[in-house]
């Protein structure tokens, strides 16, 4: 069985390269059946998807489709990759703090030695302070300026941008995707950089673009390599391959702690953040600094560029657009999972909590988790959709999943999280209406998820007029019911005199077709 690696490369290196079935298994050494088979396979799963016949999901599994991995092969050694980056991170830690005036508070090596201990790495503290001062001894590079094709590479990184949100300071995210040949800067802001988000930032540029560049450039992030084979070959995570295969282009791994390798998006990182956020940085939502954001872009993308025959970034988009690879149908970036739903009747994602029906209650529920949101399943059929939530162990809870429950327990309602987080509206018509008839206010849940909140609220205010002292469940029931009725019999008389309009148009039609008409002087004579 090939790994998932082989099968891209069979498809990605070999068959959009234009090579032959031949050259490929001379390339890879796999039998030509083998390399037929995932091929042909490839050619019809895109095939459909590209003129919307079949089943979207089910058409992108079969070209993401992984094969078994036997990953018991790896290399052993103490100074590893994961440890040299964790030292960087405590040196560029120390640069910072040197930075802002807070250099007594630099870890010093042997206090770089003891996180690394703490955190259950194997090393000494010998190796530790060779690799700093083989570090800080570097010798300035030199560097060799690159040419770059039309439609060819696209660099990936992510940044972050300290904002004020809702009046809260937090540590923001920023996915930044760079074209190398013009420098079209894309960026967009996420809560974390979880793989959801990794996927949602590369879905979110091809759709913006039109298309799909040839290649894309990371660095050694985690959402990106999932480990290192050898000290300078790479195994990509399931994920990237996956999202490789479907949109056909290939991927390159710079090399280690060498950020120059993609120098036109590490620049753009600090670039976009300084030129967007030196001028804003407090929003009322996510959503509000991702529109400012967008509005920024296009600015910084519109200016001419002087070593680029004064061409602006977008125009040289332009440019690219016939090079670049056909866009797919847009790639679903969830990150799914399976869970049991506990006795609360929520389930638990990244130590928060969400509600689901509680006929659940003990059942596995499949979950898909988006950048922002999160969708729930059961045998194939939704049964819960909830905004997701970044906080720290919170509970988000919808009082309508607990009907069944609280017809049998309603006095639980008045203490419950549900009550709570219910929305303010029902909250007053509860405390004016129902404190002393909870029963009766849990059929009003299940009208008003029937019906529409602002017409039961509008019916509640008419009864107030008639007996302010005296509204219960039945009598909005019998309101809302005439109502409906009402506008049953409009709708019906509505359509009888549309009908008799049409007869008598229809009449006088015939009428004029059958006679003889002259214009004479400004008079009608038939």
């Amino acid at each position: 069985m090939i790994s998932l690696m082989d099968k891209q490369g069979i498809i990605i290196d070999g068959f959009l390269k234009g090579n032959s079935q031949w050259e490929i298994h001379r390339n890879t050494g796999f039998d030509r059946k083998t390399i037929r088979k995932y091929i042909r396979e490839y050619e019809e799963s895109r095939s459909k998807l590209l003129s919307g016949e079949g089943d979207k999901l089910m058409l992108t599994e079969e070209i993401v489709e992984s094969p078994k991995y036997d990953s018991s092969n790896r290399t052993k050694i103490k100074l590893t990759e994961v440890i040299m980056d964790k030292i960087d991170f405590y040196l560029e830690e120390n640069r910072e703090k040197r930075s802002t005036g807070k250099g007594k508070q630099q870890k010093k090596n042997i206090d770089i030695h003891s996180c690394l201990i703490d955190e259950g790495h194997n090393i000494s503290y010998s190796t530790v302070c060779n690799y700093i001062r083989n570090k800080l001894n570097e010798k300035k590079e030199a560097y060799i300026r690159q040419e770059y094709e039309l439609g060819h590479v696209v660099e990936f990184d992510w940044g972050h941008v300290k904002l004020e949100i809702d009046g809260e300071d937090k540590n923001i995210q920023m996915a930044v995707m760079v074209t190398a040949k013009g420098n079209y800067r894309f960026a967009y802001l996420y809560q974390n950089q979880k793989m959801e988000s990794f996927l949602d930032s590369h879905v979110r540029f091809f759709n913006h673009i039109g298309g799909v560049h040839k290649e894309i450039v990371y660095d050694n992030m985690k959402v990106a390599v999932k480990r290192f084979v050898t000290k300078t070959e790479k195994e990509p995570t399931e994920e990237l391959l996956k999202l490789s295969m479907y949109y056909g282009f290939n991927y390159r791994f710079c090399n280690a702690r060498r950020g120059n390798e993609k120098g036109h998006v590490e620049r753009s990182v600090e670039y976009v953040r300084r030129k967007a956020f030196s001028k804003k940085d407090k929003f009322e939502t996510l959503e509000e600094a991702n529109k400012y954001l967008e509005e920024e872009l296009i600015k910084l993308n519109s200016k001419e560029q002087k070593y680029n025959e004064n061409k602006t970034a977008k125009d040289i988009l332009i440019e690219e657009v016939p090079y670049l690879i056909k866009l797919m149908p847009t790639y679903d970036i969830s990150r799914l999972i399976e869970l049991r739903v506990n006795k609360y009747s929520v389930i638990t994602i990244d130590e928060n909590k969400y509600s689901v029906p509680d006929y659940l209650v003990g059942k596995f529920v499949m979950t898909k988790v988006y950048p922002n949101k999160i969708i729930i399943y059961h045998e194939n059929n939704k049964v819960a959709e909830h905004k997701r939530s970044f906080g720290l162990s919170t509970w988000d809870i919808e009082i309508k999943h607990y009907l069944n429950t609280l017809k049998k327990k309603p006095g639980a309602i008045h203490n419950s999280t549900a009550m709570r987080q219910m929305n303010s509206k029902l909250q007053n018509i509860y405390n004016k209406y129902y404190t002393q008839n909870p029963r009766d206010f849990i059929d009003l849940i299940e009208l008003i998820s029937k019906e529409d909140l602002e017409k039961i609220e509008k019916i509640i205010k008419e009864l107030e007029k008639i007996s302010p002292l005296n509204i219960d469940t039945e009598k909005i029931k019998l309101l809302c019911y005439r109502k409906n009725e009402a506008m049953e019999e409009n709708k019906y008389k509505n359509t009888e005199i549309e009908k008799q309009s049409k007869l008598i148009l229809s009449d006088y039609g015939k009428l004029l077709n059958n006679s003889s008409i002259e214009f004479d002087k400004g008079a009608l004579i038939i």
